[in-house]
């Protein structure tokens, strides 16, 4: 009778838990394991949105090899993100370290460098569209008040790409705030043991902060590779993939082929390879974590 009525309470806290995770649980299966299984399905099809699916197998993968706009966002994605994560990632931590610093004012300017993150993606890329205007821009503006010739900024195939890591840079506020947690997580006592050792500012930041903020470095790191392989809105809004495809990143490229022409099956493809692309990259950092992340034990 005991072991009935444990059994009774158990099935009874389980049904009551699955019930008030039931809206997130449902919501979960229906908006986002359902549309990702249905496209695993469409990956395999020649489907065109107003037609009826036809199974076509590894068709859509093997295009993609003869598809150069495929290379060429994939070339654009890539250049964005190892040339542009580290850049934030950098910038992130500076401005933690300095926001880190027991300055009068300091919740103030942590306010101003979070704000820009958390601007709407399409307001900050038309600020950036006039900022990089190749006639009016402030961009320019500053150039010529310096003496050195105007750019054309967005509209050069050679300067774009930089350009869109500059303007990522711009809302780097989310890693900063992460950073910042972390510093101030590293034990005062170290410092004050490497003070003791006759160790300056550039050893302790060495050999103090790095080591015991490598889990927050690697947060930002993953965070980071996942969001750079997916921009797409300020590509969208600012350029449009131009010039020359200059900008025509992965995540834009897979919109035009579904929503632009239609071609749900290809694009469904093409977000697959993305998902697999993203998962490698992952599972390598994971891996490669072992070696240089430290986690503080007891």
């Amino acid at each position: 009778m005991l072991s009935a009525a444990r059994g009774h309470r158990r099935l009874r806290a389980n049904v009551e838990g699955y019930s008030f995770i039931s809206p997130w649980l449902l919501g979960f299966l229906i908006f986002t394991v359902g549309p990702m299984l249905a496209s695993l399905y469409f990956a395999f099809t020649d489907y065109r949105a107003i037609t009826s699916p036809n199974f076509t197998g590894l068709a859509n993968f093997s295009r993609m090899a003869k598809d150069r706009y495929f290379l060429i966002s994939l070339g654009n994605t890539a250049f964005y993100t190892f040339i542009g994560v580290p850049f934030f990632q950098i910038s992130a931590l500076l401005m933690a370290l300095a926001l880190n610093a027991k300055i009068h004012g300091t919740s103030v300017y942590r306010t101003i460098y979070y704000l820009p993150s958390v601007m709407p993606a399409v307001a900050n890329a038309i600020l950036w569209v006039w900022i990089f205007n190749p006639e009016f821009g402030f961009a320019n503006v500053v150039l010529r008040w310096l003496g050195l010739p105007a750019l054309s900024w967005l509209a050069d195939p050679r300067l774009a790409k930089p350009c869109f890591i500059l303007m990522g840079m711009w809302a780097t506020g989310a890693g900063m705030l992460i950073y910042l947690a972390g510093l101030q997580g590293v034990p005062e006592a170290l410092y004050e043991a490497a003070d003791m050792d006759g160790a300056g500012t550039l050893r302790k930041f060495l050999y103090v902060t790095v080591p015991m903020i490598t889990p927050t470095i690697f947060f930002n790191l993953v965070i980071g590779f996942i969001g750079s392989f997916q921009v797409f809105t300020t590509a969208y809004v600012a350029t449009g993939g131009g010039p020359v495809n200059a900008t025509l990143f992965y995540v834009l490229y897979l919109y035009q082929m579904a929503f632009q022409s239609f071609w749900m099956g290809y694009a469904s493809a093409l977000a697959w390879v993305l998902f697999v692309i993203i998962l490698i990259f992952t599972v390598i950092q994971l891996q490669l974590s072992k070696r240089w992340v430290y986690y503080e034990i007891g």
